[in-house]
């Protein structure tokens, strides 16, 4: 059944990305699942749950093609890792019941470099809004073998906008 969706730009650049051989690593495999629907307009949604992250070089490419196309992304069920970078894209909303769950770089769940470690806790920060990027720098990137868990009730209440039931809030 053809669905007159087009995810060919975006699924380009991840297979892409996928090619490249120098990537960093987070704890978790990227298991995004990802629901094709319509917003207000007919552009397309992007819905992500159970993403368990995945690679941070990966994932901020990903994001920036996202970015650049301007489709509306919902981050629903539970979004781990770098997934949470996510929260980046101007056009994104935010789940009541969503559990996102953070922690610091590793490769893998194998601690860097102090010099590496910072680096890759600044690229996860610049994709945090404040004040959730001063709390993820000073408690959540020391934990890279487990998870801090907020609820997308949290991050709506720290100024990310709610994803309404059926659609997006003025989008």
């Amino acid at each position: 059944m053809k669905t007159g969706l087009n995810f060919g730009p975006v699924l380009r650049a991840l297979r892409r990305v996928a090619a490249s051989s120098l990537l960093l690593g987070t704890t978790g495999l990227c298991m995004m699942h990802a629901v094709p629907a319509l917003a207000a307009g007919g552009k397309q949604i992007l819905v992500v749950s159970n993403d368990r992250g995945g690679l941070v070089r990966q994932r901020a490419t990903e994001i920036m093609a996202l970015q650049k196309s301007g489709q509306p992304v919902e981050l629903r069920g539970r979004c781990l890792s770098t997934c949470t970078m996510y929260l980046s894209l101007t056009n994104v909303c935010v789940a009541t019941q969503a559990t996102f769950g953070f922690h610091g770089p590793s490769w893998y769940g194998v601690a860097l470099s102090p010099a590496a470690f910072e680096h890759w806790s600044q690229v996860m920060a610049r994709h945090y809004r404040e004040p959730l990027r001063s709390w993820y720098l000073s408690t959540a990137r020391h934990r890279i073998n487990d998870y801090y868990r907020l609820s997308g009730a949290d991050l709506i209440g720290m100024g990310y906008a709610a994803c309404q039931a059926s659609g997006r809030p003025g989008l």
